[in-house]
């Protein structure tokens, strides 16, 4: 199988008006979703239609506090990303021009120059309003790329799919056409200075005009930028994929790839992370499915249901049986500021919400242990998802994202199957300590949790 190609698969490809290419200054890459200049799809594309156009490429981007749940958290992190871009696109000789405000308005500003505008696609609401309001108003054509997943969504699956089962063997049908990557080609004309570049993203202060919610501080554990992302790839390549099997679900080993937040804010893509895992010679077939199959599920379910962000979205099946146990005893009711602050009654729920609160990030195991045990602890099931969400979208450096949504899903039943009866959770999966301990040292995880906390607290001024 060929690891590069140099055309576009058509699949990939979605026009987004219907007006044509028109005499300009360049071909227009509004960069939203693929926060990155290599290994970029949609930025490829882009410079193989400006090169047969003779025309240079500029790239742009809009950095707004709309996107909700903005945070200074988030933001630093992208920030650190869109500083090593914008120096890898000078180093291709492309522009970059990143300009506060929303990001549809600035691809409508400075496309009214283009030939051509090119955008990469995201799967949430505002997102899709982004890409869709620009679209509307732009007087050339718009043609939409999607390049953040293995397997355009629609080509393996037309509609919302019911589980990971029903998805994997459409994605691996698919994979020999779209398991490889477009070469990269090298701008015919350059377009270094050819518009304002807008904001100083060296600017230390960049963010401090911004509407952030800065309360929620960078995390100490994680910065952002694909170079850090690639480094973390080797990494996990070199010292936990031959484990992986072993060590995924023991927060304890670390032995999971911690990409999330890098995928998520697009500093680095899946296929290329696969590509590199697959060249590794490892086994590697658990980590592929979690990569791809689950991602993409995470996708599809945010592109197919709209309220993937809200319990109506729940799978039905799932919602009736929480219902018939809706008035169920709850052995214990926190409010959200209590769980918020972790000051609840069992120590591993709480560790886990203070490793969230710290660093940016929550083992995975631990976060469906967490959304469970939201379940048990909230007066109905539509207030744990809410406040779930809230605490995922707040703390988590990768919220916001596909994955999050549907991993809180997955927790009240989405993507999963019915299993015997109990109060509260009616015939959704249960979890408790026991199952922790067993399946790992559960203390150890606290003690490591408290200690980071100490640490992080001897370091405060």
């Amino acid at each position: 199988m060929p690891v590069t190609q140099s055309a576009m698969q058509r699949e990939r490809i979605f026009p987004r008006n219907r007006a044509s290419v028109v005499p300009g200054s360049y071909v227009l890459y509004w960069m939203q979703a693929a926060q990155r200049a290599h290994a970029n799809p949609a930025l490829e594309y882009a410079i193989v239609r400006a090169n047969r156009l003779k025309v240079p490429v500029v790239s742009c981007f809009g950095l707004t506090e709309s996107f909700p749940g903005a945070t200074l958290r988030h933001y630093q992190f992208m920030l650190e990303g869109l500083r090593e871009t914008k120096a890898d696109l000078a180093a291709r000789g492309i522009e970059f021009a990143v300009h506060h405000g929303e990001p549809s308005d600035i691809a409508v500003r400075l496309g009214r120059e283009a030939c051509l505008v090119i955008a990469d696609r995201g799967y949430l609401r505002i997102q899709r309003k982004w890409r869709r309001d620009a679209a509307r108003l732009l007087p050339c054509r718009v043609e939409e790329i999607e390049g953040e997943v293995v397997v355009p969504l629609k080509t393996a699956y037309p509609k919302q799919a019911y589980s990971a089962a029903v998805l994997r063997p459409r994605i691996d049908a698919y994979l020999p056409r779209f398991f490889v990557r477009m070469s990269e080609s090298r701008p015919v004309r350059l377009s270094l200075g050819l518009v304002d570049r807008g904001l100083d993203l060296d600017d230390e202060g960049l963010l401090d005009g911004m509407e952030l919610d800065r309360s929620i501080s960078p995390s100490a554990f994680f910065r952002g930028g694909r170079s850090r992302g690639l480094a973390r790839l080797d990494q996990f390549i070199s010292h936990d994929l031959a484990q992986y099997d072993e060590t995924r679900n023991d927060p304890n080993h670390e032995g999971t790839s911690r990409l999330s937040a890098y995928l998520h804010f697009g500093q680095i893509s899946s296929l290329e992370v696969a590509l590199a895992v697959r060249n590794s010679g490892l086994p590697a077939d658990s980590f592929l499915d979690e990569l791809i199959v689950r991602r993409e599920l995470a996708c599809n379910y945010a592109w197919f249901n709209l309220e993937y962000d809200a319990y109506d979205g729940v799978a039905h099946w799932a919602k009736k049986s929480l219902a018939r146990h809706a008035e169920d005893g709850r052995p214990y009711l926190f409010d959200e500021a209590t769980l918020e602050d972790a000051r609840t009654h069992d120590p591993y729920w709480n560790a886990a919400q203070n490793e969230m609160r710290l660093t940016g990030r929550m083992h995975g195991y631990m976060r469906m242990y967490w959304g469970k045990k939201l379940i048990e602890w909230c007066a109905s099931p539509r207030e744990a998802y809410a406040i779930a969400v809230r605490l995922n979208d707040r703390y988590q450096i990768d919220g916001r994202d596909p994955n999050g949504y549907a991993g809180i899903a997955w927790c009240f039943g989405t993507h999963d199957r019915p299993w015997g009866e109990r109060a509260v959770f009616g015939s959704i999966r249960y979890m408790n300590e026991a199952g922790l301990r067993r399946k790992f040292d559960a203390d150890a995880y606290v003690r490591r949790v408290e200690t980071m906390m100490a640490e992080a607290d001897a370091r405060k001024p």
